[in-house]
């Protein structure tokens, strides 16, 4: 399928349908010389309209302070209105089931809140062992302000002696062996570390027919996979905005609820003044109303100046679609994953092991190299040669090539330096 040439690398640059999207971003450079970015898991690249958008608010303030939240050019009070589409379309979700706000660990306990209802009978937690740690430290407060003892309410997944993924018929067969005493189900859309991506589908599938809430940490698929919330029917879900989403450090986060909860004033929930029903908001009076869908589950009004970073990130986005994302993502992650076991052909001892999964489902725009000596080293050489990468503890490699910004060439010279002496 692929060949491990420079010509090659090229020929597939040239052809490439999205190449044009690399100059609406601002590439690191050192000694003026433009870095190989391998590190969009962790912090996208700044959208050069990104500055445009924060100017036109800035202008807006500066010329009609509190007016701005009814007469700027893009009005503050309905300002999260506007991601509706961009975001339903990004996820895989209807416009109401989704909502911008907050931060990612924020959301998480806001929608833990509503979703997480241990009783005696049923009170754990399943996540997958080797989760990010915001995820252990929100599951685990959540069971202590419970009443339960973490010890005894958190599942976690592991793999299976010899394997470094959770293969799905494993996850599938745990959560029918102990749902009947798991209350939520809550994995992440792609797990950071190894860069396996989850049968989401399957899982919620799974979940529900145990009886169980399934929701999803996406902070490691939004704008890396196709997704398809609403007819996978998961319960809840949130993610951030600063990773592939390229919308600043610290970016503001999105929320998926599926509809089956859009009018359910019932469900317990942390209230503010945003989230009350929009109608009757300015009448001031107390009892909670939700609004309709996940726009309930709002404190405050819009963050607009994280938030318009977003907005220049969408936009491109939803120019590009997810369907044509994946497409050139498929083939830029493969490329690598082909170079990398080509030059791994002709060594007589192995330095590091691929520990994503080598099937294009099972993966998104991600290659996980382990390390079986010098990891630490090999990433300073990377970062020596002006390849930002990722190093995670205790000894693993995240490379991340995008298909935003990121090319087949790059692809190429970074598996060169990685092999070179």
């Amino acid at each position: 399928m692929f060949d491990n040439t420079l010509e090659y690398a090229r020929s597939l640059d040239s052809k490439d349908p999205l190449k044009s999207f690399r100059s609406r971003f601002y590439i690191p450079k050192v000694d003026g010389e433009e870095v190989i970015y391998f590190c969009g898991n962790s912090l996208g690249l700044q959208p050069k309209t990104a500055k445009i958008f924060i100017d036109i608010e800035l202008d807006d303030w500066a010329r009609l302070g509190v007016e701005g939240h009814f007469e700027g050019t893009n009005p503050w009070f309905g300002y999260h209105k506007q991601f509706e589409g961009p975001v339903s379309r990004l996820v895989g979700a209807l416009p109401h089931e989704v909502v911008v706000m907050n931060a990612l660990t924020v959301n998480l306990h806001l929608l833990m809140t509503s979703f997480y209802h241990p009783n005696p009978a049923r009170f754990k937690i399943l996540i997958e062992g080797g989760a990010f740690p915001s995820d252990y430290y929100a599951v685990e407060s959540q069971i202590r302000n419970h009443g339960y003892d973490v010890n005894d309410s958190l599942i976690e997944l592991t793999p299976r002696p010899g394997e470094h993924i959770l293969k799905t018929d494993y996850i599938l067969d745990k959560i029918r062996k102990e749902g009947s005493t798991i209350a939520m189900i809550l994995l992440g859309g792609v797990n950071y570390y190894t860069g396996q991506a989850f049968d989401m589908e399957a899982i919620t599938k799974a979940g529900h027919e145990a009886g169980c809430m399934v929701g999803f940490d996406l902070a490691h698929a939004a704008g890396n996979l196709k997704l398809n919330l609403h007819d996978w029917g998961v319960d809840f879900a949130a993610w951030c905005g600063y990773k592939y989403l390229n919308s600043g450090p610290g970016g503001t986060s999105g929320v998926f609820v599926h509809e089956r909860w859009a009018n359910s004033p019932e469900l317990p929930r942390l209230a503010g003044w945003w989230g009350y029903k929009e109608s009757e908001r300015f009448k001031m009076q107390p009892g909670f109303i939700p609004e309709y869908g996940a726009a309930g589950w709002q404190l405050s009004n819009a963050q607009i100046f994280p938030m318009a970073i977003h907005k220049a990130s969408l936009e491109i986005f939803d120019e590009v679609g997810m369907e044509s994302l994946r497409k050139k993502s498929d083939m830029l992650t493969g490329y690598l994953d082909f170079l990398i076991r080509e030059r791994m052909k002709g060594q007589t001892e192995e330095n590091f092991i691929i520990i994503t999964p080598s099937d294009p489902r099972d993966r998104g725009a991600q290659i996980s190299l382990l390390a079986l000596k010098n990891g630490k080293e090999l990433f300073n050489k990377l970062t020596a040669n002006h390849i930002i990468a990722d190093w995670r503890e205790p000894n693993v490699i995240r490379v991340a090539p995008v298909p935003l910004y990121n090319t087949f060439e790059e692809v190429y010279r970074f598996v060169e330096v990685l092999f070179g002496e």
